[in-house]
């Protein structure tokens, strides 16, 4: 069966019927999840997908994480399911405290919507699993609080860690390290700025971001099959 992955939508999510697209062009299959659910029934992975959950009011992510969804969210991912953020998805993993570090506004203050380019900068992990190190990627972004920023002992553990996944080749936001994506421990959680959903097609410019979303469902598959 084509492996099932959650997509969780928050008041002002945006992004989240371009993951399904993509999703089911890969043979897999995206169903849209309420952030008002307290379950997540029967999926092999989750994407918190981009937008501006909650407006973002007080500062984005910090809303959603207290959405009913995000505690099965949360067991999801310490039981070792797939779970990946996607720009907005990434700022709340970090604020219900899935990742490490958090995300502040841009450097100079500017809102970017841009293709950027990325390097891959490690394999272990649900997103970057079937890419190769050192791979190049043009993926878009689209975020004004994008710079990624952590405490020294963090970062740190990170580089030590082999969590840093990607890095921008030219860093657009000023992210400490160039960070474009980490993943925790265990390699089953990936926040990333970067939109692979967005570069999934040549009619919009890149196919460079299924790479990352076969990864994404060759780990459902293993998810479910362990």
């Amino acid at each position: 069966m084509a492996p099932r992955i959650g997509v969780v939508v928050f008041p002002g999510t945006n992004c989240e019927h371009d993951v399904v697209q993509a999703i089911d062009g890969l043979g897999g299959r995206g169903e849209l999840l309420w952030h008002g659910d307290q379950t997540l029934g029967p999926v092999d992975a989750i994407v918190l997908p981009g937008g501006f959950a909650h407006g973002d009011y007080l500062r984005p992510g910090a809303l959603a994480r207290f959405s009913p969804v995000m505690d099965a969210v949360c067991d999801f991912a310490r039981a070792g399911g797939p779970v990946v953020g996607i720009c907005n998805g990434f700022q709340v993993l970090t604020e219900a405290g899935l990742l490490p570090g958090a995300l502040q506004k841009n450097g100079r203050l500017r809102f970017l919507c841009q293709p950027a380019r990325l390097a891959v900068t490690s394999t272990a992990s649900v997103l970057t699993g079937l890419a190769s190190v050192g791979d190049h990627l043009t993926i878009p972004i689209n975020h004004f609080s994008g710079n990624y920023t952590c405490d020294a002992e963090t970062l740190r553990a990170l580089q030590e860690g082999d969590r840093i996944v990607l890095r921008y080749v030219d860093n657009p936001n000023g992210s400490i390290d160039a960070i474009a994506g980490i993943t925790n421990e265990a390699g089953n959680v990936v926040g990333l700025m970067p939109h692979p959903e967005r570069a999934a097609s040549a009619l919009v410019g890149s196919e460079d971001g299924l790479v990352l979303l076969r990864s994404l469902l060759d780990a459902a598959v293993a998810s479910a099959a362990a």
